[in-house]
């Protein structure tokens, strides 16, 4: 009997194999499924992520923004603060310099009050042994011109006549109108013919008058009005001096100072520096003025002006005098400037000259 050869791959065989593999397949299958769904849920998580992260940078990208704006506005303002930082610096090296010229000034200044005084007293004596009888023949015939006051009253001033070049300075500022602030800011307000016959002005226009007639012919001369600038009152005459002859001249200057209305800022900036022009330089000065200057080398931008300034103002104005010539000063004082009188006795005193404050009914 013939054996039957044995085959390896039979029907049973490939049936287990077929089945292995069927369940790799499924078991692949499964694996690969939930695979599908971790990868939805992890790409869930980082689209939330990403969401997160673009708000984040929309919201970033806003806050730069208006960092950017803040950053901005701090350059700016810190542009402004230094900016003040050094006008702050600039104002106080100008206090500090200030203080210094007043402390200086201000020693000299009481000693030549001590003084001041001193010769007051003697002026004082003197004028009770002399009376206007002391005038000579002599001398009232060289006069061109002639002044009389109410009842025919003279004065004793102590003031230096003469000189054979003369400057007069006649301060034609508002407040010239009047003696108190009150009545000052009153009569601005009035029409012209009000405002020239102010009590005060009418004095000053007088005054003028009464020192014109103490100058003698052959003398040179000039009259300057100021306020916040300064003019000859003979029209045409700037920087120029002039001979007295006759008298002509003389009569229209003061004609022209009785038809001028005070007004405006007072400049003894603008006062004295309308004598560098004349050449040789005066040899007396008379300063017809009523208190301390309102304004100093240029016109402010601001209202108002201290006592303080107003005394800064008067230092730098007296540096631009011409060297070793008198100063003879006539002040109508006013209220509200205690510092006037000071000032222009130590003016007076210092240059050699002299001052007096007259009364009402003066000359």
């Amino acid at each position: 009997m013939a054996r039957k050869a044995i085959t390896v791959f039979s029907l049973s065989f490939l049936d287990a194999m077929t089945c292995g593999l069927g369940a790799v397949v499924l078991l692949f299958m499964i694996i690969n499924a939930n695979i599908d769904e971790r990868r939805e849920v992890i790409l869930d998580e980082l689209a939330s992520e990403v969401d997160r992260m673009e708000l984040q940078v929309l919201v970033g990208r806003k806050n730069l923004v208006q960092i950017q704006q803040e950053l901005a506005e701090l350059i700016q303002e810190w542009a402004i603060l230094r900016g003040l930082r050094e006008e702050i610096i600039t104002e106080i090296s100008l206090t500090a310099e200030e203080f210094s010229t007043l402390t200086a000034d201000t020693t000299a200044q009481q000693e030549a009050i001590e003084r001041l005084r001193s010769e007051l007293d003697s002026l004082e004596e003197e004028t009770q042994r002399l009376s206007a009888a002391s005038i000579t023949l002599e001398d009232a015939g060289n006069r061109i011109r002639s002044f009389t006051g109410d009842g025919n009253r003279q004065y004793l001033t102590g003031m230096r006549m003469g000189g054979e070049r003369v400057v007069i300075l006649v301060d034609a500022s508002g407040s010239m109108l009047d003696r108190t602030l009150v009545n000052i800011l009153r009569r601005r307000n009035m029409p012209i013919d009000q405002q020239l016959a102010a009590p005060k002005w009418r004095q000053v226009v007088d005054t003028l008058d009464w020192l014109t007639t103490q100058l003698t012919p052959g003398t040179q001369f000039q009259i300057f009005a100021f306020n916040d600038r300064a003019w000859s009152l003979i029209e045409g005459t700037d920087g120029q001096w002039l001979t007295i002859t006759d008298g002509g001249q003389l009569d229209q200057a003061v004609e022209t100072l009785r038809a001028t209305v005070p007004q405006g800022p007072t400049s003894l900036h603008a006062a004295f520096a309308s004598m560098r022009p004349l050449d040789p330089k005066p040899d007396n000065i008379y300063l017809l003025v009523d208190g301390l200057p309102t304004m100093g080398e240029i016109i402010p931008t601001r209202a108002g002006v201290s006592g303080r300034e107003r005394h800064g103002h008067f230092t730098r104005a007296a540096r631009e005098l011409p060297f070793n010539v008198p100063v003879n000063v006539i002040l109508y004082a006013m209220e509200g400037d205690p510092q006037a009188a000071p000032d222009y006795w130590w003016l007076a005193l210092s240059t050699g000259g002299s001052m007096m404050a007259p009364s009402e009914d003066w000359p």
